[in-house]
C-alpha cells in the first residue's frame, strides 16, 4: 500500500483576466438641449426685408412668413432688413441645400460695409456647402472698426443634417455682449471688455441673408467647386425675428421714443443671459463640434486676444494651430476679399482674409 503524502499547502494564485469594457457615453443632443424654447415674436419677409440683389432669385412663400434664395448659373441672391439697429436679437429659421453642395456659401449676418466701408463692423454666421456625403460646416466671425486682419473665426460641425429640416439659427448683439445660438444652445460668447477697444461692433448694422458661389475657396480651398448640373441651389429661411432699436446709421438717431424700453427688454429677455442649463448645452457643443477657434491658435496670435476665455477643457482638444490633434493638416489657401453690401450687390457676403479647411471636415 503507497501511502500518499499530503500535498505541500500551496498559495494557488488564479488570476482571472477580466476584460475592464470603459463605456464612455456621450450624451446625445436631447439630453443637453433645453427643453424650453425661447418665446419669439416672429413677423413677415416683407415687414422687414427687401432684396438685395438678384430679386428674380428670391421666392416669397405664400402666406409671407418666408423667402427663398436661389443660387443659378446666372446669379446667387440676397435680402437686407429694411432698418439699421444699434443692438437686438435677430434669429431666423433656416434649412439648407441638400446633396453636392461644394463651393456654396450660404451668410446670415450683422454688417454695416456699405455705410463704413473702411471701417465696418460684422457679425456673421456662414455656411460652407461639402461633396455628396460630407456634412456642412459653418463658422462664426466678428469684426469691429474695420478689424478684418485679425479675424475671430470659430468653425464648427452640426449635430444634425441641416439640409433635412428647419434650423433656428440667432445672434444677440448688444453694447456689452454678443451671443450665437443654434437651436436654442448658445454656441459661442463674446463679452465686451475695455482691451477690445474699437475691434466690439458698436455701430448701427444690417441685417443680411446670401447665397452665392463660393468655387475659389469654399470646401478644400477651391478644390472642389459648384457644379451647377445640380442646380438650383435652395436655401429656405422662414419665422424671421428682429429685436431691436432702430437707428440713423449716420447721425445715429433713433427711429422712436421707445428705444430706451426696447434696449432694456432686451437685456432682460431669456436669451440675453446664458442660464446654467444652457451653458452645459454649450459646453457639450463646443467640446464635440468646434473643430476651430483663434483663440487657441497660438502660431496666429501667441498672446490671444482679450476677449478670449480659454477654456482647459477646450484648449486639451486643440493643437498650436487651434485646430484638432488628430486632425490632418489641410491645404491652406487666403481668400480673396471681395465688396459687399448696398452698393457692392453683386459681390455678396465674403468673410476677409481666412484660411479654409479641407472637405474631410
Amino acid at each position: 500500500m503507497i501511502k500518499l503524502q499530503p500535498l505541500p499547502l500551496l498559495l494557488l494564485i488564479i488570476t482571472t483576466a477580466i476584460s475592464l469594457v470603459v463605456v464612455v457615453v456621450v450624451p446625445s443632443a436631447a439630453a443637453v438641449i433645453p427643453d424650453v424654447a425661447f418665446n419669439l415674436s416672429t413677423i413677415n419677409f416683407d415687414d422687414g426685408y427687401s432684396p438685395l440683389f438678384a430679386d428674380f432669385n428670391i421666392h416669397k412663400s405664400d402666406d409671407g412668413r418666408g423667402a427663398n434664395l436661389l443660387l443659378n448659373r446666372y446669379a446667387g441672391s440676397g435680402f437686407i432688413s429694411s432698418k439699421y439697429y444699434d443692438s437686438g436679437f435677430f434669429s431666423a429659421k433656416i434649412k439648407l441645400p441638400g446633396d453636392y453642395t461644394a463651393g456654396v456659401v450660404i451668410a446670415f449676418y450683422t454688417s454695416n460695409a456699405d455705410v463704413f466701408e473702411r471701417n465696418h463692423d460684422e457679425l456673421d454666421f456662414e455656411f460652407l456647402g461639402n461633396v455628396k456625403g460630407k456634412p456642412w460646416r459653418f463658422q462664426t466671425n466678428l469684426y469691429g472698426n474695420g478689424s478684418t486682419s485679425r479675424g475671430r473665426e470659430e468653425r464648427y460641425k452640426l449635430w444634425f443634417d441641416p439640409s433635412k429640416d428647419f434650423h433656428q439659427y440667432s445672434v444677440l448683439w448688444t453694447s456689452k455682449k454678443i451671443i450665437f445660438y443654434v437651436d436654442g444652445i448658445p454656441i459661442r460668447e463674446v463679452l465686451r471688455s475695455e482691451a477690445m477697444g474699437g475691434d466690439y461692433p458698436s455701430k448701427p448694422m444690417s441685417l443680411y441673408a446670401t447665397i452665392w458661389d463660393a468655387s475659389s475657396w469654399a470646401t478644400d480651398g477651391g478644390r472642389y467647386g459648384v457644379r451647377y448640373e445640380y442646380e438650383p441651389f435652395v436655401s429656405e429661411f422662414t419665422d424671421f425675428v428682429l429685436e431691436g432699436c432702430a437707428v440713423d446709421p449716420i447721425e445715429q438717431v433713433q427711429d422712436s421714443d421707445d428705444c430706451l424700453e426696447k434696449k432694456s427688454n432686451l437685456e432682460a429677455a431669456e436669451y440675453a443671459d446664458i442660464t446654467p442649463e444652457r451653458r452645459n448645452a454649450m459646453k457639450w457643443f463646443r467640446e464635440r463640434y468646434m473643430y476651430y477657434s483663434y483663440c487657441y491658435d497660438t502660431l496666429r496670435y501667441p498672446v490671444p486676444p482679450p476677449e478670449c476665455v480659454i477654456v482647459p477643457s477646450e484648449q486639451a482638444r486643440f493643437k498650436e494651430t487651434g485646430r484638432l490633434r488628430f486632425e490632418a493638416i489641410p491645404r491652406r489657401q487666403q481668400r480673396r476679399r471681395r465688396g459687399r453690401g448696398r452698393r457692392h450687390v453683386a459681390a455678396a457676403k465674403v468673410v476677409e482674409e481666412q484660411v479654409e479647411v479641407d472637405t474631410d471636415m
